[in-house]
């Protein structure tokens, strides 16, 4: 099956208002461009959100102004240039079409098929409405009438939108579920997406089961069986934030399949015609990606009209240029980990929708300032090629991962929790307290609650009192597992107690309980410190976290000196060479704009409530850092390299072998430096 290396991918949801579609286009023109960035995958709309095709239908609503077939003139110069191109439609908006067919609309839990007339989503379509068998109609049409397009991409199948029109309740009905539960809904409506992306893939792989398929809101755990590929879809500037792409591509990149990185072009999200990303903070977004395995592509907007944005051009150009000189060290290239972070995945609303919270971010985050090579894995993995399993602030041992926790105890490796993580499902204590080695005695309501520590758990940090931001829990060791630090309780409680507001509460008195228990195998924080990281970045915490790792791998993969925190340290391995990427870029937040109420509670911010939107800066990163004298160790685990050198120019580097490290010196680098161990 073809793996794209370099893609675009172009958005053209066209007002029906819009007089002249495709009036300007040079099609010639427009695909020489995109072979001129290198690129060999294109996908580009067959019919937009507004529900107008851009070819010539005979099921579906052509845009009433298009005079000719656009996209079949896309399909043919794309199969002169040697451009693989896949067909966009969306299956769950189509405006025109539900304006000819309101019978085939959502009806929400509250009787409403309108939604907020703010958004493109004001109208979404029903699966299991004769809309089902219309859809995979017109996609089958787009396949017979152009047999040289290589793939299908539907996009806003999200299956989180309860629908509880005649048809569904009917089936819900048929089926025992109780259509007026809102969660039992969702639930159904996110089978109902599984299963018409089923259908469409079955029929889709009669006429050519080498297509690239993809069902962008489906979840990625069912795109592993009905996809034939993966889409991140993470624009760091659009909502997404900076946090989002090293969770889901150390996610992603445990599925063995293509994964393609797609971020956009334009400054904030989808439907900003006007903005255009800097330089610096494009090449991060794919050099990262490429580090974990992942493959470029970039999303922008197709002018109605067909007018080419040369600017965009230019920059893609510069910075798939600037990639595709690393390709001979990127291309199938392993990423090594030997930590994983627990993603909780098992719950019946899609494999993402409750399973990224700020626990996880925080984890993620501390590994990643600490240079430390983790994945992110679900209990759908395998989990026997991992040291430490981290399991971040509310992990409960339901059946799966239960059996997983153990086989990894058993096995003699590690794991670090934190609070309720381990608890069984009831909340009631430690699932394992034997292997665990504590015992839960009730939850702490110290608020605020502080901790002292001692070495080696307390090594580099303050000595005073330190803040824990979060409520916790009580907890005893067992069976001799060691205690380590002491709870302080404050003054007095934040809050109001009838006269006065409590707010300055210093730490008063310290308590024999411990805020951490660790024994051979597990330790176990007493608070939340993952959360309290991801939501205020307490540098103790992570110096706390920090002292543990290192009692439990004393000897990671990859050590570094003078590589600030804010740099970024990945390993990977190809055949005879061992490499390490090194990125120094800073997203810097900048300006303060309100998240709209509609804004879309994607995958990657699905931990949001309304409430704790509110203002939202941009982060922005507009140049590469320059860092000085560094040093990187990597492990060399007896494959004794015979050179090291930069990538792509080859220049040799110095290096020492110590204690079956790795020693390289690098004197300078700006952004990104690849280097490059090779036996």
């Amino acid at each position: 099956m073809f793996k794209p290396k370099y893609s675009l991918f172009y958005d053209n949801h066209t007002m029906p208002s819009c007089p002249d579609v495709g009036k300007n286009f040079d099609v010639e023109a427009f695909t020489g461009k995109i072979k001129e960035c290198g690129v060999d995958f294109l996908t580009f709309h067959a019919r937009c959100n507004m529900g107008n095709a851009y070819y010539d239908t005979k099921i579906g609503v052509k845009h009433p102004s298009l005079a000719y077939d656009l996209f079949g003139k896309i399909a043919e110069a794309c199969e002169r240039k040697c451009i693989k191109l896949s067909a966009y439609l969306n299956a769950g908006l189509s405006h025109a079409e539900a304006l000819l067919h309101m019978d085939w609309l959502r009806v929400d839990m509250e009787g409403r098929v309108y939604t907020d007339k703010t958004f493109p989503s004001v109208r979404i379509m029903c699966f299991n409405t004769p809309y089902r068998e219309h859809l995979k109609a017109m996609t089958l049409e787009v396949a017979k009438k152009y047999p040289s397009v290589s793939g299908f991409f539907w996009d806003c199948m999200y299956p989180t939108h309860p629908c509880v029109c005649p048809v569904c309740v009917k089936e819900m009905k048929k089926r025992g579920i109780n259509w007026r539960d809102a969660r039992a809904a969702a639930a159904f409506s996110r089978l109902s997406a599984v299963r018409i992306a089923e259908e469409i893939s079955m029929e889709l792989k009669k006429i050519n089961p080498e297509y690239l398929l993809y069902f962008n809101g489906l979840g990625f755990a069912p795109q592993a069986e009905i996809g034939t590929y993966l889409e991140c879809e993470c624009l760091p500037t659009g909502g997404w934030g900076y946090e989002a792409l090293p969770v889901l591509s150390r996610y992603l990149r445990n599925f063995e399949k293509t994964v393609l990185n797609m971020t956009g072009r334009f400054h904030k999200s989808w439907g900003d015609f006007g903005g255009i990303r800097t330089e610096a903070s494009l090449e991060y977004d794919l050099l990262y990606g490429l580090a974990n395995g992942m493959r470029p592509n970039v999303g922008g907007h197709f002018h109605p009209r067909g007018d080419i944005n040369n600017a965009v051009f230019d920059l893609i150009k510069k910075v798939y240029r600037k990639l595709q000189t690393y390709d001979e060290w990127h291309l199938d290239a392993r990423p090594v980990a030997e930590i994983a972070v627990f993603l909780n995945t098992d719950n019946d609303m899609g494999d993402l929708a409750a399973g990224i919270g700020p626990g996880v971010y925080g984890a993620a985050r501390m590994l990643c300032e600490l240079k430390q090579q983790f994945d992110v894995i679900s209990e759908k993995n395998d989990w026997s090629g991992y040291k430490i399993i981290i399991l971040p602030d509310n992990v409960l041992m339901t059946g799966p991962i239960q059996k997983k926790v153990k086989a990894h105890l058993d096995a003699g490796k590690k794991i670090i929790a934190s609070h309720k993580s381990g608890f069984e499902p009831g909340l009631k204590g430690f699932m394992f307290e034997k292997e665990w080695g504590a015992r839960f005695i009730k939850d702490n309501d110290f608020a605020p609650a502080f901790f002292t520590i001692a070495p080696p758990y307390g090594r580099d940090l303050p000595d005073m009192p330190l803040s824990l931001y979060s409520m916790g829990i009580e907890m005893a060791p067992i069976r001799g597992t060691g205690a380590f630090g002491k709870m302080i309780k404050s003054f007095c409680n934040f809050g109001w107690d009838g006269e006065h507001i409590n707010f300055y509460a210093p730490p008063y008195e310290a308590t024999d309980l411990p805020i951490l228990v660790a024994g051979k195998q597990v330790a176990h924080f007493s608070h939340p410190i993952f959360d309290a990281y991801y939501k205020m970045a307490p540098v103790p915490l992570r110096q706390l976290f920090a002292n543990v790792l290192d009692e439990f791998l004393s000897n990671p993969v990859l050590k570094t000196q003078n590589l600030p925190s804010f740099a970024r340290a990945m390993v990977t391995e190809k055949a005879s060479r061992k490499m390490a990427h090194l990125f120094a870029y800073v997203p810097e937040k900048r300006g303060a704009s309100k998240l709209p109420a509609w804004f879309p509670l994607t995958e990657a911010l699905a931990f949001y409530t309304p409430e704790e939107k509110g203002e939202s800066a941009t982060e922005m990163i507009e140049e590469p850092i320059t860092v000085c004298d560094a040093v990187v160790k990597i492990r060399l685990d007896g494959k004794i390299p015979g050179k090291v050198y930069t990538a792509p120019d080859r220049k040799p580097m110095e290096f020492k072998i110590r204690d079956d490290y790795l020693e390289i010196q690098v004197p300078m680098f700006k952004g990104y430096a690849l280097l490059v161990a090779e036996e």
